[in-house]
Order: structure tokens, then sequence, then C-alpha cells
């Protein structure tokens, strides 16, 4: 038999012949794919942008609909509260109560929130996101509706639950709920359908993910009072800005559906500015309330924090939302959220 190995190459020669060389690319690309099928079923299953369809497992699909992602800010917030309340104090029972108050607020309500979103965004998500569970057909509509109940009716249960241990003779915590949910389906659901309208849909949107979070952290440990309330509704202003940034991955299914997002009514750059805008303008303004009740040192932080947030907005966003509204959305909410702890650090020491 002729070796296969030209007499003129010496071994070390061979090994980068250009066969060797082809053998070597596609052990590469082999490995280039599985790791990105890895990353594509985290990001379905986390329910984010950039996932593939094709799950088979009915447990996964209904917690891709749910979007865990999503969950984190609300959870968060309900860590502010118990913050700005002035009155948390460690222990397991504190612990394990303001974990209940997260399920509900996270898991239970922002699941809630997505799904209904999905099951009215359905069309839209056929054309941005198509590999999501509904329009790729994994789950039927009636098992989609059956989990919608099932979440809203556990999440008023815990509601529920919370205001008998905090004691509240009216029932706070399950009020803010129903409300929550009822502002859920009005932003989703025709005849309203609030995300219609650029400006209210996301401002629902950002205090939803502010605002209500926070008035449970904090009803559940002490007074919620007038105050409170005007601080998270002006802060939710900068959620505004966040939730803007949600419209840019679906801006060509939102022209086509008629449907009035900021990057449709104002352009993909001047929706943008508008948004990074926000976002900087009332966190600054949240630092200067901070000054004015002499919490300085809060305040210096606060603005620290701002100034990552600028930058990544220079480096990614502005550049180009559509492309890298995830990559800055990663790397600049975290000092967004540490912002608001420190905000409601401030709040709590001050007795607000």
């Amino acid at each position: 038999m002729t070796d296969p190995t030209p007499s003129n190459l010496t071994p070390e020669m061979a090994e980068i012949s250009p066969e060797a060389t082809l053998a070597k690319d596609a052990g590469s690309i082999d490995g280039i794919t599985a790791t990105d099928d890895r990353t594509a079923k985290t990001r379905q299953l986390l329910g984010m942008k950039g996932a593939q369809a094709g799950e088979t497992s009915i447990w996964k699909i209904r917690l891709q609909l749910m979007k865990p992602i999503t969950w984190i800010p609300l959870m968060w917030g309900v860590i502010c509260g118990a913050a700005s309340s002035g009155n948390y104090i460690w222990s397991l029972e504190n612990v394990l109560i303001s974990a209940a108050c997260m399920l509900m607020s996270g898991p239970l309500l922002t699941g809630y929130t997505q799904i209904l979103n999905d099951f009215y965004d359905r069309e839209i998500d056929a054309i941005n996101e198509p590999y999501r569970p509904i329009p790729s057909g994994a789950i039927s509509l009636p098992q989609v509706i059956i989990q919608i109940w099932i979440l809203l009716l556990a999440g008023i249960g815990v509601a529920y639950g919370l205001d008998r241990w905090a004691g509240h003779e009216f029932p706070t915590i399950t009020a803010m709920a129903i409300f929550g949910s009822f502002l859920s389906y009005i932003y989703s659901a025709p005849p309203l359908k609030l995300k219609q309208n650029g400006w209210l849909g996301s401002y629902a949107l950002g205090s939803s993910y502010i605002a209500l979070p926070w008035w449970a952290g904090h009803a559940l440990f002490g007074e919620l009072n007038a105050t409170i309330v005007a601080l998270t509704l002006f802060y939710s202003m900068a959620g505004l800005g966040i939730a803007v940034v949600n419209d840019f991955k679906s801006v060509e299914g939102d022209k086509q559906l008629g449907l009035k997002s900021l990057p449709v009514m104002f352009g993909i750059g001047a929706a943008a500015w508008i948004c990074v805008l926000m976002i900087d303008i009332f966190q600054g303004g949240i630092a200067a309330y901070l000054v004015s009740i002499q919490q300085n040192r809060y305040a210096v932080i606060l603005i620290m924090l701002i100034i990552p947030q600028i930058t990544f907005q220079d480096m990614y966003f502005l550049r180009n939302p559509l492309e890298n509204d995830v990559k800055y959305q990663a790397s600049a909410q975290p000092f967004l959220v540490l912002g608001m702890l420190v905000t409601a650090l401030a709040l709590g020491g001050a007795g607000v």
C-alpha cells in the first residue's frame, strides 16, 4: 500500500498538511456549534433574545414562557422596598417572608405578566421572535391560558398571606398585586393595549418593574407613605428608559402591526437618545433629592453608579441600539439596580 504522506514531508510538516488542517478546522467548527447550541438553549430557557426553537420538555417550555431573566428586577425591587422601610431586621423569619414576597413579585406575577404578553403578542412574535413557544407551536393556547390563571391566583394568594403576616387591617399588598395584575392585562390586551402607545406603555412597564415591587417590600416591613410612592414613581421614569430598550428588538413587527413604540414613532437614533436621557436624568434627579435630605454620601455613590451607565450607553447602545441592546442591558443595568439599593438605604436611614 502506498503511504498517503508524501516522502518529502517530515512528521511535523505532515501534522500541518492541508488534510490535517481541514480536520482541525472541522473539529473547531463542531466545538463552536456545540457551544452556540448550549448558549441558544440557555437563552431559550431564560426567555432571552437569540434563543432557538425545538424544546420538547413541557416544563422547560412553561419556564421559557415565564421568562426567568425578567424576574430579577422585580425581586430586587422587593429588597429595595424592605431597605427603604428602615425597619428590616435580619432574622430567619424576615428572610423567609422576604423570599415569599420575591416569589410573588418575580416567578408568579411577573411570570403571569410575561405569558399574558406572549399570548396577546403571538402575531408580533411570529415576526420578531418565531422561536418563542406560542408562535413555534411548542405549547397549545389552552395550556397557556391555564398557566396564566394558575400564576395569577397563586400570586394573589401569596400576597394575601403576606398581608396576614404583616397584620395589615387593609390588605395593602393584595390590593397592589391585583392592581399590578390589572395593569399587566391592559398593557397587553385589547382594547386598551397600553403598549400600543410608546410613552404610556413604556411608563406602565417601567413603574411595574420599579415602583410596584418596591411598594410591596416597603409595606411588608413598614408603612407605605406618599413620599415613597412619589419618589418611586419618579424613579420609574428611568425605568421607562429601560423599557424602551426592549422595543428595539421588535421594531419590524411593531411597524407591520401599527404599534407606536418610541423607535417606530421617532426613529432608531432619536429613540435611543430619548431612552438614555430618561435613564440618566431621572437617576440624577434622585441623587439631587438625596442631597436635599442630607444624604450626601449616598448621593455621591449614586452619581458614581450613573457614570458607567453613560459610558456603556456611548460604547454600545447609541452606536447601534438594534445590535447592542442586550449587550448594553447586561453591561449597564447592574449599575442601575445597585443605584436603586443605594437610594433605598438612604431613604431608610433618613426615615423618609
